[in-house]
């Protein structure tokens, strides 16, 4: 199978037609699914420890719940430490090792976002990163809470702001 980085592309609605946004530092999450054995390390804190005998639950069976579900919770990393390093087998038994270079992925330290340019209104505070271990795929996303001067939902005055998950990267082994 090849190996393929993908990374997010822009376009209408994207984070590159957005408020040009800047981190220092981020908030860091790592989940896992329809792996055995999946172990996430990153900035010397082990984030996953799966036994390596019990097949991971599937993100379809979440439901409605996936991707929601992932969040960073792992908070204030300065930008950036050594890349997570990412130990697992896919559902088939096959081995998998990968070093995700997050620093790459987000050289430019801007945060994805979807709110249009002079829509911002305040301080985002630290984004999320968030890493994914998907049976073969690696994904990579960003989450944001950016405070917004329109209410995103109509007459909810408790609704300015946006916390969209946004796919960074992927690669599938």
């Amino acid at each position: 199978m090849t190996q393929q980085d993908s990374y997010a592309r822009p376009g209408a609605g994207s984070p590159a037609s957005s408020e040009l946004l800047t981190f220092k530092r981020h908030n860091f999450g790592a989940f896992c699914y329809s792996t055995y054995g999946c172990h996430v390390t990153y900035n010397g804190f082990t984030h996953v420890s799966e036994p390596d005998d019990v097949l991971q639950l599937s993100s379809a069976s979440l439901g409605d719940n996936y991707p929601e579900n992932m969040d960073a919770s792992y908070l204030s990393v300065g930008n950036f430490p050594e890349p997570p390093s990412v130990v697992w087998k896919s559902k088939d038994g096959v081995k998998h090792s990968a070093f995700v270079d997050i620093a790459s992925i987000f050289r430019d330290q801007r945060v994805l976002h979807h709110v249009p340019n002079g829509g911002v209104d305040g301080d985002i505070g630290d984004p999320g990163i968030i890493l994914e271990v998907n049976d073969r795929t690696i994904n990579v996303y960003m989450k944001a809470f950016v405070p917004t001067r329109a209410p995103q939902v109509p007459g909810n005055k408790h609704s300015h702001f946006l916390d969209d998950l946004i796919l960074a990267w992927s690669k599938a082994y």
